[in-house]
């Protein structure tokens, strides 16, 4: 339906697009509607609606920095929404609950941008697809888990070395310069908006050397 809906608009083509519809967890929320609309909805609507794409077209997806610094993201769940198990991911977001669904659904994204950016439908084709993963906003979403009993003193555990929470225009940068010709060298590409909180948690996590063992090549080809 959306797709549908989108292309009626557009006219059949598309420049560029942004998808920056999701959920937060909460101790309330199913984590099978994380599921669905986190990741689901997103990589279907991407999906769907590439083939609208002009040479030179860019999507830009929202990932989270809470794939990095959050603990214990449920593999299984990952795991469902990469194989495209929308049943199987939704019985397991609901069984691990939304408050970790949120990071895996995000994670499961990053991954999927990834992964495909690299191939013939993307940058084979000339479409750049990228992702941002962006720290704590100051959005309504935000406000919402501020305003929870349960959540909200949990936002105040996140250290944020620069001292305060991004600006919804400080991302809104990011997305114009992936989606413009000045971000045209970008494809797969993650980019971590969050003041400070994935460096300082994982100072030597990323950049992760190459280790082109035979066992390492197997897991990054599998």
């Amino acid at each position: 339906m959306a797709v549908d809906a989108v292309t009626s608009l557009a006219a059949g083509a598309l420049a560029g697009l942004v998808t920056c519809a999701g959920l937060a967890g909460a101790p309330t929320r199913a984590g099978s509607l994380l599921a669905s609309v986190n990741y689901f909805g997103t990589v279907d609507l991407v999906v769907g609606l590439r083939p609208l794409l002009r040479a030179g077209g860019s999507v830009v997806t929202i990932s989270s920095n809470s794939t990095t610094v959050q603990p214990a993201i449920p593999e299984s769940v990952v795991n469902a929404c990469l194989a495209h198990d929308e049943e199987g991911a939704r019985q397991l977001a609901d069984e691990v609950g939304s408050m970790v669904t949120y990071p895996a659904s995000k994670l499961a994204l990053a991954y999927w941008v990834r992964r495909h950016a690299v191939g013939p439908d993307w940058a084979g084709a000339g479409l750049r697809l990228n992702a941002i993963a962006p720290g704590m906003i100051e959005t309504p979403m935000v406000g919402d888990m501020r305003s929870d009993p349960e959540v909200g003193p949990l936002l105040d555990m996140l250290p944020i070395p620069v001292g305060r929470t991004g600006r919804p225009e400080e991302i809104a940068a990011l997305v114009e310069l992936l989606l413009g010709p000045d971000g045209g060298f970008f494809c797969g590409s993650v980019l971590f908006c969050d003041g400070g909180s994935d460096a300082l948690l994982r100072p030597a996590d990323w950049p992760a050397p190459w280790d082109i063992s035979v066992r390492d090549l197997g897991r990054k080809l599998s």
